[in-house]
C-alpha cells in the first residue's frame, strides 16, 4: 500500500464498506472517492477519515507509523469492551467511552463495565454532549450492506428530530430497530432499508405510530464491525 489512496481502499475492504456507499456517507460523489483512490486523500480530509476509521493520521497519510492507537477499542463478539464502571462517559485523553447498552422490555439497560471508545474530537465536531452518546449492537440485516448486521452503532439520544434520508435507532413494539427515515404526507412516518428487495419501505401514521409504540430512540452517527472470516 503506497498511496494514501492505498490505504483507503484497504479500510473500505476491512469495514465491509462499497466506494459508492462510503461516497453517499461522506456526502461526495463516487468520482471524489476514485480520484482520492488514484491521487491520495486530500490533506484537508484526513483527519476527519483517520478520526472515521480510528487510525493514525500518520499512517494514513503516509505509512509510516502504528496504524492503530494502543488503546484503540478491539471488538469481540458481543462488540463492546470491559472497562471500570467509573470510567463510563468519561474523556480518557483523546477517546470517549460511549457506554454499551441492550433493550429490554422496551427500555435501554446498560451492559456495567462496557463500553465503545471513540474519539472525543470526533464527536465534539457532531455537537454530540458525551451524556447523550451510547452503543448498541445492530438487530437486523435490514440495513446491509450500509450497516453489516454484526455492526455496532453509537447513537446520539439528542437527535430525534427527522432529517430525511439520515439513519436512526427506534423502539417498535418494544423491540429495536435501525432504518432510514423520511417524512410522508400528513405526518406519515416512513422506515427506510438498504435492503430494499427483502425490506419494502413501511408507513406509519400518527395514530399507527401511537399504537405500536413506534419511537425515535436517536440518531445513529457512528458504526463499526470486524469481518468474519479472512478472504480467501
Amino acid at each position: 500500500m503506497k498511496t494514501s489512496g492505498d490505504r483507503l481502499k484497504a479500510l473500505l475492504q476491512e469495514c465491509g464498506l462499497t466506494p459508492s456507499d462510503f461516497a453517499a456517507q461522506r456526502r461526495v460523489t463516487p468520482q471524489h472517492v476514485n480520484n482520492w483512490f488514484r491521487r491520495g486523500i486530500p490533506l484537508a480530509r484526513l483527519d476527519e477519515i483517520a478520526d472515521l476509521f480510528c487510525v493514525h493520521r500518520r499512517w494514513l497519510r503516509c505509512g509510516e507509523g502504528p496504524k492503530h492507537p494502543s488503546s484503540i477499542l478491539r471488538v469481540d463478539a458481543s462488540g463492546a469492551e470491559p472497562v471500570s464502571t467509573r470510567a463510563l462517559s468519561k474523556q480518557d485523553g483523546r477517546l470517549l467511552h460511549v457506554p454499551f447498552h441492550e433493550v429490554n422490555e422496551g427500555r435501554l439497560v446498560a451492559l456495567d463495565g462496557h463500553c465503545l471508545r471513540l474519539p472525543a474530537k470526533a464527536l465534539k465536531a457532531l455537537g454530540i454532549a458525551p451524556g447523550n452518546a451510547v452503543s448498541l449492537a445492530m438487530p437486523a440485516s435490514n440495513m446491509e450492506p450500509w450497516i453489516p448486521s454484526n455492526a455496532i452503532l453509537a447513537i446520539d439520544l439528542s437527535q430525534i428530530s427527522v432529517v430525511d434520508g439520515e439513519t436512526y435507532a427506534l423502539l417498535h413494539n418494544g423491540a429495536l430497530r435501525v432504518n432510514s427515515l423520511s417524512r410522508g404526507q400528513n405526518g406519515t412516518l416512513c422506515l427506510h432499508s438498504s435492503d430494499r428487495h427483502n425490506y419494502p419501505v413501511e408507513r406509519y401514521t400518527r395514530v399507527q405510530r401511537q399504537d405500536q409504540r413506534l419511537e425515535i430512540l436517536g440518531w445513529v452517527f457512528h458504526w463499526s464491525h470486524y469481518r468474519q472470516r479472512r478472504p480467501g
